[in-house]
């Protein structure tokens, strides 16, 4: 029997370029292990609600009636799967072979079922080209675009923290692992290429503050410096500017 993965990718196919984008993330995927050592249960969790009923192959995708929010969206996947081994991922990845084999390899090397890996990146882990083993590590070692890990490990930390909509759900992330002592390996054979984010170029100021400067405030707040006046004074500094795009800049101007 196949061991099998339920493997989670976040998709905005708002366009074609997009589309084609989350389609490759798939196509690679299937072609990247044999599926009858490892079987692929992937659910793609679609954004683009006018897309809808449109199925990516090899795939159940589906369309929340919710507003997006990433740490919101994962919590949707990890709840609608029920495989042992979860992988949660972008829509803008290139799979190379054996990539998988290579994390439940190193997995089964630990004698509890609690662990994340991230697979290699050539653009993100560069500065780590020289390794030729795991190497265990959190801030620069982890891979928040594709993350292994174990239904255990996910019962034990919780739902992701929906308070934070885009950035900083990497790092909310590690610091929860490493709050419950669960270990991080980057694994270097496994490789798997990051293309880049291209579904936030076309966001407006308004939109690209929302997704970005006020996930930090609550991260900072959370983590960082729970003293509620700084808090409640870098909200009222967010909700000022946010304003300002709303009213005199229509929120409509692109970023790029």
């Amino acid at each position: 029997m196949p061991v099998k993965i339920d493997i989670i990718i976040l998709s905005y196919a708002k366009n074609d370029a997009l589309k084609a984008l989350t389609i490759e993330t798939v196509r690679t995927l299937m072609y990247s292990e044999d599926p009858e050592q490892i079987r692929f249960d992937v659910l793609v969790i679609e954004s683009n609600r006018a897309l809808e009923p449109y199925q990516f192959e090899n795939s159940k995708t589906i369309y929340p009636d919710t507003k997006f929010g990433f740490n919101k969206f994962l919590n949707i996947g990890i709840t609608a799967t029920g495989n042992n081994y979860v992988c949660l991922c972008n829509n803008d990845l290139i799979f190379h072979k054996g990539w998988a084999t290579s994390l439940l390899a190193y997995a089964r090397t630990f004698k509890t079922n609690e662990v994340v890996l991230s697979p290699f990146c050539d653009k993100s882990h560069h500065h780590f080209a020289h390794l030729s083993k795991p190497v265990e590590g959190y801030f620069g070692y982890f891979a928040g675009h594709c993350f292994f890990t174990t239904r255990a490990t996910l019962a034990i930390i919780g739902p992701f923290d929906e308070r934070i909509n885009f950035w900083y759900s990497d790092m909310d992330f590690l610091e929860t692992i490493k709050k419950f002592g669960i270990r991080h390996y980057l694994v270097p054979e496994s490789k798997v290429y990051h293309v880049g984010s291209m579904a936030t170029k076309d966001l407006t100021r308004l939109q690209l503050l929302g997704y970005t400067e006020y996930p930090r405030i609550y991260y900072r707040y959370k983590w960082d410096d729970k003293r509620t006046v700084l808090y409640f004074g870098r909200l009222t500094k967010y909700f000022i500017k946010y304003c300002y795009y709303l009213l005199f800049l229509k929120g409509w101007k692109k970023t790029k």
